[in-house]
């Protein structure tokens, strides 16, 4: 599997032309269809070394589909603000060529390795703001959060919630390594999480037409 190669124009036009020409499009969708039956996101699993990426199509009557995933990488020789740039160009990049109608990223939690926790942190800032300078609404999710929604369990290990992701998708072969792993399930976690919560609201809009009558 190829990784994604940090090389991208400087920040700049073509970043700020991706989020007015997201803004757009995004109204358009929306005034052209009062029910959403389609829905594409993309998940960021932060890292500094290793960035997961992973794109899942959702529609319903249709399943999940995974359309993209890879990895961001950055040497841990580089300096650190290069570092995060190679991040963030990356995200921008994944945005700008897969058309994400949200981006879910995994929530920081604390950790014991004070300086991974930090590093983590920092990349997911910058992966917040691609996602806002796209004009993209973001979602965040505790990895016991990610693991309940997709395998039922929130304690559940690597090993299952993989393979759980791989079942799901219908992948021929399980995604590597395990952060493009950990990106698909966040964009799984928030397709359905988004589901529910759309049969929620319609739920609710149905009782409050009826209770009016």
């Amino acid at each position: 599997m190829a990784t994604s190669s940090a090389a991208w124009p400087p920040l700049g036009a073509s970043a700020l032309n991706c989020r007015h020409h997201r803004v757009r499009s995004t109204s358009n969708r929306c005034s052209s269809a009062r029910t959403v039956t389609h829905v594409r996101v993309l998940g960021v699993d932060p890292g500094l070394t290793r960035c997961g990426l992973g794109v899942v199509d959702g529609e319903s009557g249709r399943g999940l589909r995974s359309v993209a995933v890879d990895v961001v990488r950055s040497s841990p020789d580089a300096p650190l603000d290069q570092r995060l740039l190679a991040v963030h160009l990356g995200v921008l990049r994944w945005i700008e060529t897969y058309s994400p109608d949200a981006v879910a990223v995994e929530r920081v939690f604390s950790q014991h390795n004070v300086r991974t926790v930090m590093g983590t942190a920092q990349a997911s800032g910058v992966v917040l703001a691609a996602a806002a300078l796209s004009g993209l609404p973001v979602a965040t999710y505790t990895p016991s959060e990610v693991k309940a929604a997709v395998t039922g369990n929130g304690r559940a290990d690597k090993v299952q919630l993989t393979a759980m992701v791989t079942r799901v998708l219908r992948m021929s072969d399980p995604p590597s390594p395990a952060d493009a792993a950990d990106a698909l399930a966040l964009a799984v976690c928030h397709v359905w999480r988004g589901a529910a919560q759309s049969r929620l609201a319609q739920a609710h809009a149905q009782m409050a037409r009826g209770g009016s009558r």
